[in-house]
């Protein structure tokens, strides 16, 4: 659960009031009025009147899909990232071995773009030949293995190795639906025109790298039509988005034997063997009828149909890494999606490549460099301050009996924060790094990750990690481990300064803080109980009338759409949206409790609580084109930003005195219509 995808948000006595250090002559940076758009009533459009002068002067650049605060503080630490692995490249003095020289070693590799071109699909010749040479379905089986082992590809399903979810202290191996390339089921299914759309870029994509693997045109487009047609039928058996939100409806525990009994043509012990899983005889399986749907499709799908399959799944996961005419046809497809103007520098795919291949060795690069200290200890005060105020709410809860609210408090207690950067970083001891063989790199971290993951199994829970990289802009909740997680590269500004006013860094990072507790009490979080368990810990009645209050927050997601037609999915979404309403309100009762929160002082002509929601505000400020913003509506949990910016506040009576909101306001809703929550 992510606070913001682009595809999982993670004392007690007495609340420090702490001072506000930025003065008023300096404080316009934090919430500058030019960004405004005065003109318009805080009633009737607060995401335009927080905004509206900074989103018409910041329209999308050419290279990125949408531009707001998250993108222009990624685009920040992806040029840092591009210093150290730049600076790590060049180095001289770099030890073989050392975290410089293997950083520096892949990223020269990624930048190699002479050998890359002179290669064209040479890397990929092996893995094509061995496919077409199978024989059997087991032997399709077989290579499935071989392709995900080896960290070549994934077809057909997903697996991996995690948390029991009824016994987070034990790892087990999971099974999970799969098979498709495009974003989602739906884009299979529906025959709108965008759907339809993306089809057909979708064929022209499969049958160009089709062609620039030796195919003819014919060969190329009946090759096309098959990965297509079997792709449609997994589509038509994976369950939807919104169905794989219930924890409970994806919790599907097998032993071995008889998960094997469902799927015939499937022996799983086999499977598993070449999958490097060993003594393993239970498996959890989000989607049980995904696997009797694709052991049906093992019997009816013929062999040299499998095998353009198999050949797909090589082609698609190298095509960015191979030669230019690979690379712009996988641009072509996707400007197609999102509606991106020109591709991405290199040296910035690479770079976020190299952090996301090596990340803990990236980071620590990072954190060296621009990790502050201070930021920690202000974060520690902060996350201690909103756990106080998340307390003080839940227990003036009017709608939870003591029994529940008592075991929501124990949950709160329990709430473990991660700040920064693990405590202990990865080695990589054994990954491969040359500085002259690109994909072989990838291929070699690919299998040492696979490798790494499997050897979990049968070991005891590493609590240590944290599921995002260090320059990550982003935070999250793990329900399983009960944690919040706040890498380093979100701890900057609009989210977080240590010069700014409390008003700000509450209205921002505060906020972030709430968000992700909250999501240990959203409509899926409140499920896992305080160590991580699934587990009910409610009373049926105080659970029903959760129930019925997320149901209107549904209602009122529901309510606004995108592009003048598409609505927001209030359902999706709920988890987000929780995570907003429970955040921002945790975060403002923890802002009251420091000095300026007490306080009228305006800085800038503002009072302390109109500076708290504008800082709300400018985290969602952004523009987006028209094509990613229709894709992430079927795609992502969040909100479009611009409500997320009003979505709580209208719920909040503070936001109402803040800005003078009155009946007849667009924005306004009658108090007893209003949404308490958390």
């Amino acid at each position: 659960m992510k606070f913001l995808s682009l595809k999982t948000c993670f004392t007690v006595l007495g609340i420090a009031a702490i001072s506000y250090s930025a003065h008023a002559q300096s404080a316009t940076k934090f919430i500058d009025p030019a960004n405004m758009d005065r003109s318009v009533k805080p009633g009737d459009d607060f995401y335009r009147y927080a905004n509206g002068t900074w989103i018409k002067n910041n329209p999308v650049p050419a290279k990125e899909t949408r531009w707001g605060s998250f993108n222009a503080l990624r685009d920040f630490n992806i040029n840092a990232v591009k210093g150290l692995v730049e600076d790590a490249a060049a180095s001289k003095s770099a030890q073989p071995g050392s975290v410089v020289k293997r950083v520096g070693d892949f990223y020269t590799a990624a930048m190699d773009s002479l050998t890359i071109e002179k290669l064209g699909y040479a890397p990929i010749k092996a893995e094509l030949a061995k496919i077409r040479q199978l024989k059997n379905i087991s032997g399709v089986l077989d290579q499935t293995a071989y392709l995900r082992v080896n960290g070549i590809a994934a077809p057909m399903f997903s697996f991996g190795v995690g948390q029991d979810r009824k016994n987070v202290n034990k790892y087990l191996p999971q099974l999970g639906q799969g098979g498709t390339t495009l974003p989602d089921r739906d884009y299979y299914l529906k025959d709108d025109s965008r759907s339809v759309k993306i089809r057909e870029a979708y064929t022209t994509y499969l049958t160009t790298l089709f062609k620039l693997t030796g195919s003819t045109a014919a060969e190329a487009t009946k090759k096309a039509a098959v990965v297509m047609a079997i792709e449609k039928q997994f589509a038509e058996a994976q369950m939807t988005r919104l169905e794989m939100r219930d924890p409970y409806k994806t919790y599907n525990k097998f032993t071995l034997t008889d998960f094997n009994k469902t799927t015939p043509r499937i022996s799983w012990p086999q499977l598993f063997s070449k999958l490097l899983v060993n003594g393993q005889d239970t498996v959890l399986v989000s989607s049980p009828k995904f696997f009797v749907s694709l052991n049906d499709m093992l019997k009816n799908v013929p062999l040299n149909e499998w095998k353009t399959y198999l050949e797909w799944n090589v082609l698609k996961s190298a095509a960015p890494n191979l030669s230019s005419p690979f690379v712009n046809a996988t641009f072509a497809f996707n400007q197609a999606q999102t509606g991106q103007k020109v591709q991405t520098p290199r040296w910035q795919r690479m770079s976020q490549l190299t952090d996301g291949t090596i990340g803990d060795l990236v980071g620590q690069l990072y954190v060296a460099r621009y990790f502050k200290p201070d930021a920690k200890v202000r974060m520690d005060e902060l996350i201690a301050n909103l756990r106080k105020a998340f307390e003080i709410r839940i227990k003036n809860l009017d709608w939870m009996s003591e029994v529940t609210k008592q075991k929501a408090l124990e949950k709160l207690h329990a709430f473990v924060p991660k700040i920064g950067y693990p405590s202990k970083w990865r080695t990589y001891q054994g990954l491969v790094i040359s500085p002259n063989a690109y994909l072989q790199n990838l291929r070699n971290a690919g299998t040492w990750a696979y490798k790494e993951m499997v050897s979990q199994l049968g070991k005891p829970v590493d609590r240590t990690r944290f599921g995002m990289t260090p320059p990550t802009v982003n935070a999250y909740y793990s329900p399983t481990m009960n944690e919040i997680v706040f890498p380093a590269g979100i701890l900057q500004f609009p989210f977080f300064d240590p010069n700014a006013d409390d008003a700000v860094n509450y209205g921002g990072i505060g906020a972030v803080i709430g968000h992700e507790m909250s999501h240990g009490f959203d409509d899926s979080g409140s499920q896992y109980d305080k160590d991580g368990n699934l587990r009910n810990w409610w009373t049926a009645e105080d659970r029903e009338k959760f129930n019925a209050k997320t149901k209107q927050l549904g209602e009122q997601f529901d309510g606004y759409k995108v592009l003048d037609t598409i609505p927001v999915n209030g359902k999706f979404t709920m988890g987000e949206n929780i995570g907003d309403l429970g955040g921002l309100n945790a975060a403002y009762e923890a802002f009251k409790m420091t000095r300026q929160g007490q306080s009228d002082e305006k800085i800038d002509g503002f009072t302390p609580d109109q500076r708290f929601f504008l800082s709300w505000a400018q985290v969602w400020r952004g523009n987006i084109l028209p094509e990613i913003a229709a894709q992430m509506i079927k795609t992502d949990p969040h909100s479009p930003g611009p409500y997320r910016t009003i979505g709580a506040p209208v719920n909040m009576d503070a936001w109402y005195r803040a800005f003078d909101v009155q009946p007849g306001d667009k924005l306004y809703k009658k108090p007893e219509e209003r949404i308490r929550l958390w």
